[in-house]
């Protein structure tokens, strides 16, 4: 197994491979609401390989000079319970401080809500729908 981070056009490529299968083919999310104007040359991607098959991945989104977002954190389902989510966040958090962000932020669907919690993030706003699903922003500083 490999873990990459980087911005690179093939990096893309495997994140949204991985985001087809587990968002749009697995769990039904339509193409447009999982495809948006982030997916751009420049955004940066945490993907882990098996070999040279993609199957986990988040994306890292700045929000301001001290704020960054990750989004669209999934793991292809044959490869759940190992830790890969909690690697892809690990990564994206230490990738985040080389860049200087001081905080991440995740808007989590509330099933997921305990496992973020369990990687230190915690909760910083009211229940909201997003995209039709009960979510919460959950919110983590890095000391």
């Amino acid at each position: 197994m490999e873990l990459i981070i980087n911005n690179a056009p093939w990096q893309r490529a495997a994140a949204l491979y991985v985001r087809m299968c587990v968002f749009v083919l697995e769990r039904g999310i339509s193409l447009a609401d999982e495809f948006d104007d982030a997916d751009i040359d420049g955004t940066v991607y945490a993907v882990i390989y098996d070999q040279a098959l993609p199957i986990a991945t988040g994306r890292l989104l700045k929000e301001d000079d001290t704020l960054c977002r990750f989004t669209r954190i999934a793991t292809l389902k044959e490869y759940r319970g190992q830790q890969r989510g909690a690697k892809i966040i690990h990564a994206l958090e230490q990738y985040a401080i080389s860049q200087n962000f001081k905080k991440a932020q995740i808007h989590s669907e509330l099933t997921a809500k305990v496992f973020y919690e369990k990687q230190g993030y915690i909760a910083v706003s009211e229940v909201y729908d997003e995209d039709g699903v009960p979510c919460q922003t959950l919110e983590k500083v890095f000391s």
